[in-house]
């Protein structure tokens, strides 16, 4: 497996597929929240944070004590489940996302090497397994966007199961951006994809649909993930109701049309309106907030 192009976000990627695993990493470090009492665990595996434990909602955080942000963490995290589930209109899902949060890099590092030797060096991971919806992070500055980032995908496992990687990634580069900014503008992502769009980019939604590991996936391609989402929640009317209904039949099971499908010969009109709308988003145009349904054609 190959970690996702450059070090600074998250690589979703599959596993042997007779595992059934989802993995995901960033280069940052994850963290979020929820108030919560102390919750008791069975035995975690060697190596892992393992001294005090929280549960809060749907995270279990664990570390090795308790960390004086640990509300500010918890109570992020909840944020991030509230809104990802009324944005997308998603029930929350069943199963708990459990946050190993280790202390320092090096002793992160050091057990997933040893535990994950096949995994490209990151600062957080997300690793979904029929047993365990698990968030792997370290303490440091970026700890809140990554556990924001990494914890989406959780989230989003737990209430879908299997989502195409180029939706999983756009979703949680959507949420990893603070709950201050009701925009959620990710500026790594507006100004190069502007800039870009004044050179002549144009997206390629089919493209994007057909990436199946993250070794394919380029900077490039979490930028238009993140855009598309982006535009669906808070410019296409329509958008938001297409993108929920696609996830909700794709929590049904089988295999669901893709959205390009959806659009049909809209399509085309759609990857330019999405153009003009990453140039205004590059110029300071106002953001609409995400949350207005309308039956009207989303393009």
């Amino acid at each position: 497996m190959a970690g996702r192009h450059g070090d600074r976000r998250s690589d979703c990627g599959r596993a042997s597929p007779l595992a059934a695993v989802r993995v995901c990493a960033t280069g940052l470090v994850l963290l979020m929240g929820g108030l919560g009492c102390a919750a008791a665990r069975q035995p975690v595996p060697q190596g892992l944070p393992s001294g005090h434990a929280v549960r809060s909602h749907q995270v279990l955080l664990l570390t090795d004590q308790r960390l004086p942000q640990e509300e500010q963490i918890l109570q992020e995290l909840g944020e991030i489940r509230t809104r990802l589930t009324e944005t997308l209109s998603l029930p929350p899902g069943e199963r708990e996302v459990v946050v190993y949060l280790f202390s320092d890099r090096d002793r992160y590092a050091r057990y997933m090497r040893e535990t994950h030797p096949n995994l490209p060096a990151r600062r957080a991971f997300f690793i979904g397994t029929p047993r365990e919806l698990a968030v792997y992070a370290h303490w440091g500055e970026q700890v809140m966007v990554d556990l924001r980032h990494e914890y989406t995908h959780g989230l989003l496992h737990a209430a879908v199961g299997r989502v195409p990687l180029w939706l999983d990634e756009g979703i949680a580069e959507y949420f990893e951006v603070g709950s201050s900014d009701s925009r959620h503008l990710n500026r790594e992502h507006v100004d190069p994809l502007a800039n870009a769009a004044a050179a002549g980019w144009r997206p390629d939604l089919r493209r994007l649909e057909r990436l199946e590991e993250v070794v394919e996936m380029r900077r490039e391609d979490y930028q238009e993930a993140w855009a598309w989402v982006h535009y669906l929640l808070h410019e296409a009317p329509g958008g938001q109701e297409l993108l929920s209904q696609y996830l909700r039949e794709l929590r049904r099971g089988g295999a669901p049309p893709p959205l390009s499908a959806r659009l049909g010969a809209d399509l085309p009109a759609a990857e330019a309106r999405l153009v003009q709308y990453i140039s205004e988003l590059g110029r300071g145009v106002r953001v609409s907030p995400a949350g207005f349904f309308t039956s009207r054609s989303p393009f």
